[in-house]
């Protein structure tokens, strides 16, 4: 799935598993495309908290891989793809790029640095082959660095790739190989990280699978057996192996293109980088959903189950701790919404970890003061006044909890509104000035959630006087109703289907 370089992640659940049916470990993609992130001592706490280990970042963010220094927790560190070129021009780039973010946080701080993910998902169809002469030569060179600095046997490299990089023609897994236009190079990749002893990331999506295609049945994107039942999809036959979920299909797909070439899958180190289901933002995305996809895959894993062509389970990583409110909403507005947590590191619902474990929320989270901005009770009896400034409001604040299938969907166009002006006053931590809206907005101290739809208070972080305030909302323009920008959610396939 496509994921914005700039920013990291955290590595969603990595479950490994020993002999017996016991997890020994988590991890998770750690994002922060938040406009008031946790800070990352607290995040350091909440994964140790829930027993998570391992985490991934998208970017070698200073303050992260502080935090995490003698942690106990293992990190991956990604290098973005508007990185990848300069890695690629020369073995100096890299080695620089490696003293400064990862020899460093091992020396200095005591950060476990084991992966660096070079690039993500770089051979994505949207982008167009942007990333594909680089790629290759920047692995090679991160990993010449990485020896070059005494890192060879503990930090290994990968790519992080998505589920496109390989197909079947007839949407069966045995019939699976590397897609045509990037097959040598991938056979190059796969056979380099191999000889590297480094593993191969692959990120898969049955959420999208589900999204994209109306008449995809609903229950192969779940587990059997996982947290709200399961079983009931037709299975689709292929050969001798009747396939149950398109998780095991995708991933089999995948054993069927690294046979197909030459390779031992089984001997092939291979870690699913991302795979989770979103809680908001579209119809399919609801906390009951995600809780039952996450509990399922969970569930398999604690079981130390591998796939029907693969029976050694693979590292799996859930997509992802927490929500982002700024992050894209390309290829749609559930993207802000892929936590376990919510934005504040709350729980949104119960999952059981192993162990007897069970998720806890953050601890010693700071919130802004208990005040929300809503349309004042003298402007909702104006009819629609208010359009353009709640517009305004959703240009420069999240409001992907609003529209059709979302958790806010029940709210009457005054209460928008509110929920916009609110959004708009949280993220400009309840400044002067921000619930005016032409006279508009009023602040109040009774909380305006009602039902699924939550009026949320902001983080706390402390960095008020470093944030550049927007200017300020336009004059409304009369108009009678709120008009919501339509985000159209891109049909991502991933894996594939065989049912018509």
């Amino acid at each position: 799935m496509r994921r914005h370089d700039t920013y990291f992640f955290c590595l969603s659940i990595l479950l490994l598993h020993n002999t017996s049916t016991n997890v020994d470990a988590l991890a998770c993609n750690w994002g922060t495309q938040a406009s008031h992130p946790i800070p990352p001592n607290i995040v350091v706490k909440l994964l140790r908290d829930n027993g998570f280990n391992k985490v991934k970042l998208f970017e070698a963010d200073p303050g992260a891989l502080r935090a995490l220094g003698k942690s106990g927790i293992q990190v991956m560190v990604g290098i973005p793809n508007d990185l990848l070129a300069t890695m690629a021009s020369t073995v100096t780039a890299a080695e620089l790029w490696v003293q400064q973010n990862v020899s460093q946080y091992i020396s200095k701080y005591g950060t476990d640095i084991r992966h660096v993910a070079v690039g993500n998902e770089p051979f994505l169809k949207t982008y167009k082959d942007r990333f594909v002469r680089s790629t290759y030569p920047a692995l090679k060179n991160v990993q010449a660095a990485l020896v070059k600095a005494g890192l060879g046997r503990q930090v290994k490299v990968t790519v992080p790739l998505n589920a496109d990089v390989y197909d079947s023609g007839d949407g069966l897994p045995s019939s699976g190989d590397f897609r045509s236009d990037i097959k040598t190079l991938m056979v190059s990749i796969v056979r380099f990280l191999a000889d590297s002893v480094s593993p191969i990331t692959f990120n898969i999506y049955p959420f999208l699978s589900l999204n994209a295609d109306p008449n995809f049945p609903r229950e192969y994107a779940f587990f059997p057996g996982g947290g709200g039942g399961g079983g009931g999809a037709k299975p689709v036959v292929d050969g001798s192996i009747s396939y149950t979920n398109v998780f095991d299909a995708n991933f089999d797909t995948l054993v069927s293109a690294l046979e197909k070439n030459g390779f031992d899958a089984n001997k092939v180190e291979i870690i699913v980088g991302e795979v989770g289901w979103p809680t908001d933002g579209d119809i399919n995305a609801t906390p009951a959903m995600a809780q039952r996809f996450n509990q399922g895959l969970l569930n398999r894993i604690v079981r130390g189950q591998g796939t029907p062509r693969r029976k050694t389970a693979p590292e799996v990583y859930i997509f992802s701790l927490v929500d982002e409110d700024i992050k894209s909403v390309d290829p749609g507005k559930f993207e802000r919404h892929w936590g376990i947590f919510s934005y504040d590191g709350s729980v949104k619902y119960p999952l059981s970890l192993g162990n007897g474990r069970r998720l806890v929320p953050a601890k010693g989270v700071r919130y802004q003061a208990r005040e929300w901005c809503v349309l004042s009770p003298q402007a909702a009896g104006n009819g629609g006044s208010w359009t353009s400034s709640a517009d305004y409001a959703c240009q420069l604040a999240d409001c992907t909890s609003l529209g059709p299938g979302s958790s806010c969907a029940a709210l009457d166009s005054a209460a928008n509104a509110s929920y916009a002006f609110n959004m708009y006053f949280q993220k400009m931590d309840h400044r002067r000035g921000a619930c005016v809206f032409d006279n508009l907005g009023f602040v109040t101290k009774i909380d305006p959630s009602r039902g699924s739809c939550r009026f949320p208070i902001e983080i706390d972080t402390s960095r008020h006087e470093t944030l550049r305030p927007p200017p300020p909302p336009p004059r409304s323009s009369g108009a009678t109703g709120i008009k919501w920008r339509t985000v159209a959610a891109a049909a991502m396939a991933v894996g594939w289907a065989v049912f018509n």
